[in-house]
């Protein structure tokens, strides 16, 4: 498995949120709803969206954007227009006030919007919880990441367009394996462009690349920068100069990280033990993992796991 695989691997939705939007100005959503991760594909029109450091984005017809939660976010048709809605967390809405609107702006099965034929149309599907969508993806992915239809090259926005408004029996798992589905062509289509991460681009290089090979493929060996430069064919010094230079950060740290990020996937698994995931990710005793774990998280891996079940 390569590095990309292994990262596109983690989203499992399990009950997302998917729904059909139509609109017509004005119109504008605040996002409150805290969830880790939002797909937002554009079927016809444009809308603004506005991250919590405020950038704004226009998007268009044929556009997907991929939203990072947790932090609130604007969707709407100009940047200008005050907030209508909110949307809190269990995709509750809301007006400014408090009053609850969202059946009043039902037309439909999963279909939502101030006017049934806007001019604005969008699909939404939101992972809710986070142990949908691993921490190490998100990690690697800015607050907000858009592609076109022509770098996505995929029939699966049209498919769950088709889907998305159907009500049969075990539709929402046809509906979670669909978002799952065009959220790894998006991501693929993503790191594939000149935005992706460093470590991305570096993985292409036949030095540094096979490096990083070497510690996905067998991250619990005991690696120093000296077996990774023999195996690599150059000196230490060129390896960690090079790797430094490419991935951003030295091998070493490149393979604590990859071990931890690991550790915190499998810790989401509840039949997992602290001790086997110790073993899989390379430390020597629980003990090692939850200290390096907690160096590096602030928690220790029993606090991370009641954490995220909780």
């Amino acid at each position: 498995m390569d590095a990309l695989a292994g990262l596109l691997d983690g989203p499992r939705a399990k009950g997302a949120f998917l729904i059909r939007s139509r609109m017509n100005p004005p119109w504008s959503v605040r996002i409150a709803d805290r969830a880790p991760l939002t797909l937002l594909a554009m079927t016809s029109g444009n809308a603004h969206v506005t991250t919590a450091d405020g950038a704004v984005r226009e998007l268009c017809e044929g556009q997907i954007a991929v939203l990072r939660g947790p932090d609130p976010y604007v969707v709407a048709d100009t940047p200008e227009t005050p907030v209508h809605w909110i949307i809190h967390p269990d995709q509750r809405c809301t007006t400014l006030d408090g009053e609850p609107v969202h059946n009043t702006l039902e037309f439909g099965v999963r279909s939502w919007g101030n006017a049934p034929d806007g001019a604005t149309g969008m699909l939404i599907g939101t992972y809710r919880v986070h142990n949908e969508v691993s921490r190490r993806l998100l990690g690697n992915l800015p607050p907000m990441l858009t592609v076109t239809g022509e770098e996505l090259g995929s029939p699966l926005p049209e498919l769950l367009a088709a889907e998305i408004t159907r009500d049969a029996p075990g539709q929402d798992v046809v509906l979670d394996r669909l978002l799952d589905l065009l959220l790894i062509a998006v991501l693929r289509a993503w790191f594939s462009g000149a935005d992706a991460p460093a470590w991305y681009r570096a993985w292409g290089d036949p030095v540094v690349g096979r490096a990083m090979r070497l510690m996905h493929t067998d991250v619990a060996r005991p690696w120093t920068v000296a077996d990774l430069a023999t195996e690599t064919g150059v000196s230490r010094a060129t390896l960690a100069r090079r790797f430094t230079d490419l991935a951003g950060e030295p091998p070493m740290s490149f393979l604590a990280d990859l071990r931890l990020t690991l550790a915190a996937d499998r810790l989401r698994e509840p039949e997992t033990t602290v001790g086997a995931v110790a073993r899989e990710v390379g430390y020597g005793s629980p003990f090692a993992l939850s200290t390096a774990f907690k160096r590096a998280r602030g928690v220790s891996p029993r606090e991370y796991r009641r954490r995220v079940h909780a």
